[in-house]
């Protein structure tokens, strides 16, 4: 009975050492302080000694208060990182308008290179135009280290006609890094509890059990660990992605016809001075008939006329008488 009262209360401070973990340098005192104060009366062979529980929670409630200025944790990363220094993500978007895609690819190319960096994806596609031609467009985004991006970005500018579009931006996740690194002490510090429970097991079920917390502890300390590995390596390099888009030749876009809209005013306006206009014409006909025709037509056909009627004149037959 004893044993069963006692592996009971040593999963409750199991339970209460996982759950200090996630909060902070008191909370972690009270329960460390309060299981092994339930555990007493009812561990009577072999109690846990009191002055470890009090020293492993003095020195956990002193990493937790305080983390030295510059310290950086042991989290796989060779990152000079600290947290001491401001950790910014820096990221920039910049559209450049330029004469050859090819020769401008190949130049961020060399500027990338220059500053230390790399590739991280590229894209090129085709478009046609009105002129029937396809024209070359590319997007690349790439990596610098977080001193060269200002710098970057000015010797991209340099590779442009025109600088059509820029944007960049910055998100500081210094205090995220610093809970994650408080979270890890904690975390470390409940690991390290576990493990001298661990040596004190008096039997395989609980000590199963106990390795079972221990795997849950630990997978939770190489989460954190990512994840400041993660910011330390965004933050010591810069993302940029460029947009480059050729300079297409100027065609004047046809002009849409109008509609035709019914006007019976200018309609009548166009008949009248058509009307007026065949009358002139009309008039100016007989003008030159009666001036210019007739005077000179009119005398030579009235002269063939009387020669006509003169050589054909029949002669008057001679009357009886």
């Amino acid at each position: 009975m004893k044993s069963h009262v006692r592996v009971l209360a040593l999963f409750v401070l199991l339970g209460a050492l996982v759950l200090s973990a996630c909060g902070g340098a008191a909370a972690s005192t009270e329960v460390f302080s309060e299981p092994a104060a339930m555990e007493a009366p009812a561990v009577a062979e072999e109690p846990i000694p009191q002055s470890a529980a009090d020293e492993a929670a003095k020195q956990e409630a002193e990493s937790s208060s305080s983390i030295p200025e510059g310290a950086v944790f042991n989290t796989g990363s060779e990152s000079p990182a600290a947290a001491g220094n401001h950790l910014i993500i820096k990221n920039g978007d910049i559209k450049l308008l330029v004469e050859d895609t090819d020769v401008a690819i190949d130049r961020a190319t060399q500027v990338v290179g220059d500053a230390g960096g790399y590739i991280v994806s590229s894209r090129v596609w085709y478009q046609p135009y009105y002129d029937g031609k396809n024209y070359r467009y590319a997007t690349i985004t790439i990596g610098v280290p977080v001193q060269q991006f200002e710098r970057t970005l000015s010797r991209l500018r340099g590779l442009a006609v025109q600088v059509l579009d820029e944007t960049a931006s910055g998100e500081d996740v210094t205090n995220q890094f610093v809970d994650l690194q408080s979270q890890l002490t904690n975390l470390e510090a409940t690991r390290d509890r576990i493990k001298s429970f661990l040596e004190q097991s008096q039997n395989v079920d609980e000590a199963l059990r106990i390795n079972q917390e221990l795997s849950n502890v630990e997978a939770q300390i190489e989460q954190i660990k990512g994840q400041m590995n993660y910011l330390q390596d965004r933050s010591a390099y810069s993302t940029i992605t460029i947009n480059f888009e050729p300079v297409l030749p100027e065609i004047l876009p046809t002009p849409s016809p109008e509609p035709n809209i019914w006007q019976p005013g200018e309609t009548f306006e166009h008949a009248a001075g058509t009307l007026t206009r065949a009358y002139q014409g009309i008039i100016d006909f007989l003008i030159w008939v009666f001036v210019v025709f007739l005077p000179i037509v009119a005398p030579p056909v009235l002269l063939i006329w009387l020669l006509f009627k003169l050589f054909t004149r029949k002669p008057k037959k001679p009357t009886q008488s």
